[in-house]
């Protein structure tokens, strides 16, 4: 019985420039759509305004985040849609139960 020699090679493949710097462009978009919501949140009065603004950069940053790390962006547009358009059913639903159960509660009394 012979031992076998086996020797590990680590091979180093150059950076891919054009990866890098779609993840820092990546980075710098989620950072500057955070650094925003955190300064409105600091200088803006409570209310619709703010709360609508957060909710529509939130969804921003969730679609970009789906396009750019789950790669959905290279995928096909119906692929994206099948995902897009539930979630703001999904959203829809919860706005419609929250303003039926308040309207309920509020005829009962």
């Amino acid at each position: 019985m012979e031992i076998q020699d086996t020797k590990s090679t680590l091979q180093v493949t150059p950076r891919n420039e054009d990866k890098i710097k779609k993840i820092w462009k990546t980075a710098l978009i989620l950072l500057a759509i955070t650094v925003s919501e955190f300064i409105m949140a600091f200088t803006m009065d409570r209310g619709i305004l703010l709360y609508t603004l957060f909710i529509l950069l939130t969804i921003w940053k969730a679609k970009y985040i789906m396009m750019e790390f789950m790669h959905l962006g290279d995928e096909a547009k119906p692929l994206f849609y099948s995902i897009i358009v539930p979630l703001i059913f999904l959203i829809w639903l919860v706005i419609a139960l929250v303003k039926e159960g308040s309207d309920i509660f509020l005829m009962r009394w």
